[in-house]
């Protein structure tokens, strides 16, 4: 079974949003091994310089690199990253699976997104949207994505 880790920066506090997590942790176990992993944000004032974001960035990029499994694919999600609908998602993650990735890794940053040394890594750049979303409900789109990316690579009813 593949494993899929979402690496995240920040902890869930709104209900809402854990209830939607959940709901996806749970139909997602028939298809893979999810590990939802929350680390630290950094703490900022409320109106960062530049520097001090590139900093806050730089350190949390460093928590993310220790907690980087090995092998498989690094997908970043990123404003600037790659636009795909559901359907190129799911024959993508495919392709990644084909070419051995039994371990896919899901990064999402933030308030300030990622540092630029950590999208470097990644095998894709993702962006959900050209808006801007939270990145708490970034999270739970991602969910949604990744499982109808399965359900579609399995042709069932969800996707319509």
């Amino acid at each position: 079974m593949q494993k899929v880790t979402i690496l995240c920066g920040g902890k869930l506090k709104e209900t809402f949003y854990a209830a939607a997590v959940a709901e996806y942790q749970k139909r997602l176990q028939r298809h893979c091994k999810l590990e939802i992993v929350e680390l630290p944000e950094q703490k900022l004032p409320d109106t960062p310089s530049p520097a001090e974001i590139d900093q806050a960035l730089a350190r949390e990029a460093a928590t993310l690199e220790e907690r980087l499994p090995r092998g498989g694919a690094l997908i970043a999600l990123c404003i600037e990253g790659t636009e795909l609908s559901s359907e190129a998602l799911s024959k993508k993650l495919s392709q990644l699976t084909a070419a051995g990735a039994s371990q896919l890794t899901f990064l999402i940053g933030g308030s300030f997104g990622l540092h630029e040394r950590v999208k470097a890594r990644a095998d894709l750049r993702l962006s959900m949207s050209p808006m801007t979303f939270p990145h708490h409900l970034a999270r739970v789109m991602l969910l949604e994505q990744i499982y109808r990316a399965y359900q579609i690579d399995a042709g069932t009813k969800y996707h319509k």
